[in-house]
């Protein structure tokens, strides 16, 4: 699949999608290993938290967002940096939208090929934990490990707050970390999965708390390869200096002007409201 953009002056258009500001850790990857890409950061805001919603909820509203997105955006690629939307969601759209759509899935295998004692931890939204398809990878890449299974939506919006300036509370975030304490294997995982784009925002407090022995994983880094990749596949240069980002919420609220410092922070200085 290889195709140019008929008179392509402007630098390749990505699109980051999310429910909340946890996707910005996926884009900073991709503005790390690819700084010639706009891009622009949706966050659905006004339907946040994906991980509580239901199937049929949450693949309707992420069609119809992503419609809007695309309408006003044009991506040549779009990236659902959300494990709850693309763990249900993916062939939806992507029978729907013609630019490719790179998803993010759990790290366990990754997790499974560097872990020696053979058992890991996983960290997600309550909704990935449970769903299926993340059973399915755990028996496909991780049969042979002890998978510690941790859902939790209060420490996404730990994540959240923390970008808006709030620190995190230790106390808070060993009450919600401590299921993972209780489990009898706990004191041998060697490796934790961030299957929740909100988490690798909290990787300093997560390290302090599982302590150095433990190998953080999520999939950032993979991701950006994976847009890398298409990006080849449609022949788009990218420039040689960085293009301006924007970012897009699809509600207004007195969070998004406070969200604006660390927007700033991670390269997004436009910001625009997109009522879906």
């Amino acid at each position: 699949m290889t195709s140019v953009r008929p008179g392509a002056s402007r630098p390749p258009q990505l699109l980051v999608f999310d429910s909340g500001v946890g996707g910005l850790s996926v884009a900073a990857e991709i503005q790390r290993a690819l700084p010639g890409c706009a891009i622009a950061y949706a966050s659905d805001n006004a339907a946040f938290p994906y991980g509580t919603k239901d199937e049929a909820t949450l693949v309707d509203r992420v069609g119809r967002v992503l419609a809007s997105l695309v309408n006003a955006v044009q991506p040549d690629v779009i990236v659902v940096a959300c494990n709850s939307a693309s763990t249900l969601a993916l062939p939806h759209i992507r029978a729907r939208f013609a630019a490719p759509i790179v998803g993010v899935v759990p790290a366990i295998k990754p997790a499974a090929a560097l872990t020696r004692s053979r058992v890991i931890g996983l960290l997600a939204t309550p909704g990935t934990v449970a769903r299926p398809y993340t059973h399915e990878l755990i028996t496909q890449f991780a049969a042979d490990c002890t998978v510690i299974s941790l859902g939790s939506s209060a420490l996404v919006e730990e994540a959240e707050a923390r970008l808006r300036g709030t620190p995190v509370d230790p106390a808070r975030l060993d009450e919600l970390l401590r299921p993972l304490r209780d489990h009898p294997r706990y004191g041998e995982m060697d490796t934790l999965v961030l299957a929740c784009t909100h988490f690798p925002l909290l990787r300093d407090d997560l390290q302090q708390w599982v302590g150095s022995a433990v190998q953080l994983v999520d999939s950032g880094e993979a991701i950006a390869r994976r847009v890398e990749y298409w990006l080849s596949q449609l022949a788009l240069p990218r420039e040689n200096t960085r293009p301006e980002h924007l970012a897009l919420f699809t509600r207004d609220d007195p969070e998004v002007a406070r969200l604006a410092p660390a927007l700033q922070r991670f390269g997004f200085e436009q910001l625009r409201i997109l009522p879906v």
